[in-house]
Order: structure tokens, then sequence, then C-alpha cells
């Protein structure tokens, strides 16, 4: 996921100014269970599902989906199949075509209701009729109005972290791995999509069908519904879009392919055969999200010049980081997301050149830093590895997993250099490919492919599990931010000659940064007056 770090200039104009039901079924007794994932109800060790089918429909004016979720089932030895539930109303549980017991647990305020069912009754094959909740956390529901064209309803379903079993009943753990297949029936003339293999036209009867053939955890099955274009770059690539915002959208991201060349280049092949954009209506509340084979991204990207193009380096490369090698637990974010970070900026890097890749490391730092004064030196949130028993896992989407990820594997970079790093990055990505892992085994890892004295030295250790940033944390230059740093007096006396265009999004975002507490209301004004900071704009 892209924490959308650049909403727009005038928000950060804005701030300067400012300055200055589920029912039990009682056929079967209560039962327990321990899981190394403690935002999941589902045992790791116990019966897993392996692959799941969905035969649903989709209705606008209901505000719900419904249908059936058939669970292919590996029973592992044990008596009991432990299921994430949050709001769905469950009408029944067959296998066999026979009824099966089943209880549901009182719902708790981050994680939903346990699903406990005997494994005995189940003949490999939990079939599951249910509908969901109109207040369904993942589905996001949009008038005709909240959309670009006015004239059609949308949705999209956003999993991360623990909201897919908000649509599904599923094992809702990032430590377990399923294929699905779907059919989904949605009103004529939308076009329906999913992180699965997609069709590029409406379908007339409003029928769809989905294969995803790659084993990927629950909160990465996405679904998007609504009147829906498609332009291609490639034979494996594209973007998708409302029809009035389909042009720009495909001229901002037109540098997708070259980005994919770039990441093969640096870590191996892309193995998830497509990789295709979807451009969400601007309610979506992230700047992207990895859902393999179709990155979903806000259309407050699309700035124009192609200067947020990051964030689709940033999805992109989590098709290695987070798709293909998945944290075990939430606990384990920053192995999703602080590698994904620097997979990003070396694929920004050899696209757009390193004094670009570092003016959004230098941002990143920055935005790590403001948390930490946020935070305090010493608080728990400052850490890699996390203890978020009892806590919403959303709480751990801070800058940390990101920045402090990122600023550790630079660290690894710098001390053993950078062939060295890419080749541990392959063989990680080799090794661990669709499967799952932790930050002990990761450690582990790494002390099995670098010299322990010299990881000792740098303080892993210390990286790892300890709060704060450590002495040894990298600091970065960009001579395009030098350029910034010599004009700014020229800009608040009004005697720069710089036009808006001679400069990227990044360098102004840096600027207005940088005079927040400097500038006066007349020197604002001004500014504003001359570069237009706070007219919004939408390119269509």
């Amino acid at each position: 996921m892209y924490k959308q770090k650049f909403f727009s200039l005038l928000i950060i104009v804005s701030m300067i100014f400012s300055c200055k039901m589920d029912q039990p079924n009682s056929n079967l007794t209560n039962e327990t269970t321990s899981s190394d994932d403690v935002h999941s109800y589902s045992d790791i060790s116990s019966a897993r599902m392996t692959h799941l089918n969905l035969d649903l429909k989709v209705d606008f004016a209901k505000k719900e989906i419904s249908g059936t979720a058939s669970l292919a089932i590996s029973k592992n030895g044990s008596d009991t199949l432990f299921l994430d539930s949050n709001g769905l109303f469950i009408e029944s549980m067959k296998s066999g075509g026979k009824e099966v017991p089943y209880i549901i647990s009182p719902s708790d305020l981050y994680l939903g209701s346990k699903i406990a069912v005997p494994v005995a009754d189940i003949k490999d094959t939990l079939d599951i009729k249910y509908h969901t909740s109109p207040d369904a956390a993942a589905l996001q529901w949009l008038d005709p109005q909240q959309t670009f064209g006015k004239k059609h309803p949308f949705l999209y379903t956003q999993g991360q972290a623990i909201l897919t079993r908000t649509w599904i009943p599923i094992q809702d753990s990032p430590g377990i791995r399923f294929t699905y297949n779907a059919h989904i029936k949605v009103p004529q003339g939308l076009l329906a999509l999913m992180s699965a293999e997609n069709p590029q036209s409406v379908s007339p009867d409003g029928n769809y069908d989905f294969k995803m053939d790659q084993a990927i955890p629950a909160y990465l099955i996405a679904l998007a519904v609504g009147n829906i274009a498609f332009h291609p770059y490639d034979n494996r690539s594209g973007v998708y879009a409302e029809p009035e915002q389909l042009n720009a959208a495909a001229r901002e991201f037109d540098e997708t392919p070259a980005m994919i060349r770039a990441a093969e280049a640096l870590y191996g092949p892309y193995v998830w055969k497509r990789y295709d954009l979807l451009i969400l209506p601007p309610a979506f509340p992230f700047g992207g999200m990895e859902n393999p084979r179709l990155t979903f991204a806000t259309p407050t990207v699309i700035a124009g010049d192609k200067s947020l193009s990051p964030l689709v380096a940033h999805e992109l490369a989590h098709s290695w980081s987070g798709n293909l090698v998945t944290n075990a637990t939430w606990n384990d974010f920053w192995l999703n997301e602080g590698f994904t970070v620097y997979i990003e900026r070396r694929i920004v890097e050899k696209v757009k050149g390193k004094d670009y890749s570092d003016m959004n490391s230098i941002i990143g730092r920055n935005d790590l830093e403001s948390d930490f004064k946020d935070f305090g030196k010493g608080g728990k949130e400052t850490k890699l590895f996390l203890d978020l028993k009892g806590h919403n896992p959303d709480d751990a989407m801070t800058n940390v997993p990101y920045e402090k990820g990122y600023l550790f594997l630079v660290l690894l970079e710098r001390t053993f250099g950078r062939d060295r790093l890419d080749h541990f990055l392959k063989t990680y990505f080799e090794k661990y490919k669709f499967k799952t892992i932790t930050t002990q085994q990761f450690e582990k890892y790494l002390y099995s492919q670098f010299d322990p004295a010299k990881l000792d030295e740098i303080h892993v250790r210390q990286w790892l599990y300890q709060p704060g940033l450590p002495d040894n944390s990298p600091v970065f230059h960009s001579k395009l931010f030098d350029v910034v740093d010599h004009e700014e007096t020229a800009l608040l006396n009004g005697t720069s000659s710089v036009q808006y265009n001679d400069w990227d999004f990044n360098q102004w975002l840096y600027f207005l940064r940088n005079i927040k507490y400097k500038a006066s209301l007349d020197q604002l004004n001004r500014l504003n007056e001359k570069y237009g900071f706070i007219k919004l704009k939408f390119n269509k």
C-alpha cells in the first residue's frame, strides 16, 4: 500500500495558512484456538483453506453482495476449521449437499467473529451461503455523483489489513495463502474487475468470471465494479479508469512498461502475468493498493507531469515484496513496506535518475522524523517489529515500517555494497516466493547470507527490535533540492524568475514545507497569486 503523502499542494498551503450480526448455530459447542497471528481466529497450524470459489451478485440498491463462498479445505489432522467473519449474515453451511453445524462467536471490536466448523462434517469443500451488511467496512459503495462521470454507481473493495472478512467468510491472515476463482454478477453496462485475470471490455449480460491461479493471502482479494474503460500500453500492462478520466490516466502512467522492465532487471522476472492499474474515483482513501495484477490508485496522483509516478513504482515493487513474499503477521508489516520502498526508489532511480530518487528519500526521512516527534524517541510505534496484540493492525500503517524499513535496507547497501544487496534480495525473493515470513525468520536468513560480525557492528537487532532511529541511519542529498534552497529567498521576496512548470512537484512540496514557519501572510498570498497553488485542476 502506498501511503498518500502528496495529497495536493492545496493541503500544504492550507496547513501553512492555518499555522499562522452474526447469530450462532447452537448445534456445535464452542471451541478455542491459538494462532500465531493475533489478528485472525484461523489457526495456521490446523485446518487450512487452499482454494476459494466465489459465486456472488452485486446489488447497488441494497448495497449488498450475496451468494456462496466455497472453501476447499486441507484438514491437516485437525478436528475444527476456524474462519474469520465480521458483520456477515450466514444463511447456511453445507458440504456435499448436507447441512454442516457451526458456531459463530460474539464479535470482537477489531477482529469480528470466529466461525468454528467441525472438520468431520466437511468432505473437502465447505459451501457458505451468505450476504454482506450495507456497512461492511471493506465495501465502498459510491453513488453516481461521487464518480467522475456522475451517471453510474461504483463499488470497490479494500481488504488490508483485516477487512476482507467483512465481505467474505475466510481465513483472513496474511500467513495463509490460497488460489481463487469467482463468478460475479453485476448490473448490465458495468465492468467488473478483480485481482485476477481480467476482462478488458464490458460483458453484455453483466456476468464475469475470474481466475487467480497463484496463491495469495485474503487481504489481496479485490473487486471493483463501475463504468470503466481500458487503455493498453503493451501486451502485459495497461490502465483502467472511468471514460472521463482515461486519457489523462493513460498519459500520466505511460512509464509503467519501463518501470516493469527496470524492476525485472533488478530483482528477476515479473511472475504475475499482467500488471494493470485501475484509477478509482476520488473517494479512494490511499495513494494505491497493490492488489495482484490490478493496482488500485487514487486519481489525485494525476498531476499532469508524471511527478507522482513513484506510486506506480511502489505498487509494482509490491509484486516482489508483499505479494510474492508476504509478511506472516501484521507485526511484521515492515517486511512488506520497507522492502517495497527500497525497490520503488531503485526503480525510480533507474527510470528518472538518482537525484530524483533521492528527493523522495529526503521527503520520506522528513516524514519519518515527524512521526518520531509524535511518538517520542522511545515510542513502541517506532519499532520495526511490532506487538499489535489487542490493537487494530491499521495502527501499524505509519511512516515507520515504510521509511525506517527503507533506511535499514539502505544501510545494508552502504555496508555491503549495492551488488551484494541486490544478489541477496534476488535470492530472498526466490527462496520465499509464494510464502510468508516473520521478522525472526528474516533475521536468521540475513545472518546466513552476510558476515554476522559485520551485521552486529551495524546494530541489526537494534534496528529490528528497538525503538527510535539508530545513529548510523543513512542520510541523503539531492541537487534538485539544492536548486530550491538557492531560490527560496527570491521566491519569498517576489524576485524569482522560476515558473511553476520549471520544478517538479516534489521540489514545490519541499519548498512549501521549508517556508511553513517562515513566510508572512503577504508573502503567501503573493506566492499563491503567481503560482496558483490552491487552484484545483482535474485533467481530462
